[in-house]
């Protein structure tokens, strides 16, 4: 329960801050440029909260569904307009008004992409380096010669130091069906270089579980099962865990490794276990419930524990990606450029066919995700954030009617044709637009319910 609480918490917040971004871009280029403004709203249906600055013009909203939002501006598309404001009209701008204000939205969503990142890699980022444990017989990478205790260093030009800096490249490649060299130095400290062919990769894989599918395993060390922190009023806390505790069993089964601990827990949220404990040479019987929380998993049981590391494993497995405010700035524009047109390739062999259409999620896994995050840190959150609002600016500059884009694409024929789109063919293009998102709505809450009770 308290998962699915913080899941729907998380994703309110996620949206209402993206949305607020979005619109803000629309509001404050239409301010700028003369257009009057009647109401700022975040989200949608009946208004929760309204509330009209001194001496302001437009009126600010909160509303029921928290799934969108708009800006209203005078339009005599909409109602009539008194003579006096007809210069303040957004359909009386110059068409390079227009179409700055609509663009403005998306826009904003990339920027705040851009800040995002800064923050993160300012503050710096923790990741897990790229040593592979296993290799699947049979696989792509077996055929490419990786071996278990390589580390991957670079795939063809781009330094990987994290593994997830090593999936984000591999996934962009295997989009366009690459031949693929990544540099590793295997366990005898040699640099060596291994070819990846991505054309051999079958069409519609779950692109989620690429490392897999490729046949490439995280190297996990063994760890004891002794209790190295706890979080201030978990499960663990409150059943009365210390730092130093030794797990022996749970519910009568031997435990001989921090990794059987965790997957224990993760299978009985919310059931209570009988653990035993090895605290300072003796042994002590501890009931404890895990709280049920949602992850990209499923619904799984936590305490609110994590494993004692020596300073050498640390090392070992720990990388940390941080750097100095400008140059923190430049890379952050970087990753929301990687992220935007990995994004886009996404979508376009979706379309295609070569990527599984199960990868479309909807409120439900991205609430998932939301909660995951936040309960990783802020950091973790913020990084969801960044690239919730890149997937939020580049949907809508899609040539969608009733999108941003779809108003783009009628703005581009106005200036080639010399005169707007007929109002017959823009509502020919709404009913299309709406029938499509809605078709898109349905394909992506199935997606969402069959991940969550298949």
């Amino acid at each position: 329960m308290i998962g699915v609480l913080t899941s729907v918490l998380s994703f309110i917040v996620a949206i209402g801050i993206l949305v607020t971004v979005h619109e803000f871009g629309h509001f404050i280029v239409a301010r700028r440029l003369g257009v009057k403004v009647l109401r700022f709203s975040v989200g949608f249906g009946m208004p929760l909260w309204i509330w009209r600055r001194r001496n302001d013009e437009t009126e600010y909203v909160i509303a029921a569904l928290p799934l969108g939002g708009y800006v209203q501006m005078l339009d005599e598309r909409e109602a009539p307009v008194p003579e006096a404001e007809l210069p303040r009209a957004f359909n009386r701008k110059p068409l390079g008004s227009r179409f700055a204000i609509v663009a403005a939205g998306p826009i904003f969503n990339f920027l705040f992409a851009i800040l995002a990142y800064w923050v993160i890699f300012m503050v710096g980022v923790d990741g897990i380096k790229p040593l592979i444990g296993a290799v699947n017989q049979d696989s792509l990478a077996a055929e490419a010669g990786f071996q278990p205790g390589d580390r991957i260093t670079r795939i063809d030009a781009r330094d990987t130091a994290t593994w997830n800096m090593v999936f984000l490249e591999l996934l962009d490649r295997s989009l366009d069906g690459k031949h693929v060299t990544v540099t590793v130095v295997d366990a005898d400290q040699v640099e060596r270089r291994r070819e990846l062919d991505f054309d051999r990769l079958p069409a519609g894989i779950d692109r989620s579980n690429l490392l897999q599918a490729i046949g490439l395993g995280m190297y996990r060390p063994t760890l004891e099962a002794v209790i190295g922190t706890l979080e201030p009023g978990g499960a663990a806390e409150q059943a009365g865990l210390r730092v130093g505790d030794r797990v022996v069993a749970v519910d009568g089964r031997s435990i001989a490794q921090w990794e059987e601990w965790v997957d224990y827990v993760r299978a009985h949220p919310e059931q209570e276990l009988e653990a035993s404990i090895e605290r300072d040479g003796r042994m002590i019987a501890i009931k404890l419930r895990p709280q049920r929380v949602t992850s990209e998993q499923g619904d799984i049981g936590r305490i609110g524990a994590a494993v004692r590391l020596s300073p050498d494993i640390d090392d070992e497995l720990r990388a940390r990606e941080r750097y100095a405010a400008p140059t923190a700035l430049l890379v952050a524009a970087q990753r929301t450029w990687d992220m935007t047109w990995l994004t886009a390739k996404m979508l376009v062999n979706m379309v295609r066919g070569e990527v599984a259409a199960s990868n479309l999620g909807g409120p439900i896994r991205i609430a998932q995700y939301a909660g995951a995050s936040a309960d990783a840190g802020m950091i973790q959150f913020i990084g969801f954030l960044a690239l919730i609002s890149i997937s939020l600016g580049l949907l809508n500059l899609l040539p969608i009617p009733v999108l941003d884009g779809g108003h783009l694409l009628y703005y581009l024929i106005e200036m080639v044709k010399g005169s707007p789109v007929s109002d017959q063919a823009q509502a020919f293009g709404q009913r299309i637009g709406i029938a499509f998102l809605l078709g898109v709505m349905i394909l992506a809450f199935y997606n969402d319910i069959v991940q969550l009770f298949g």
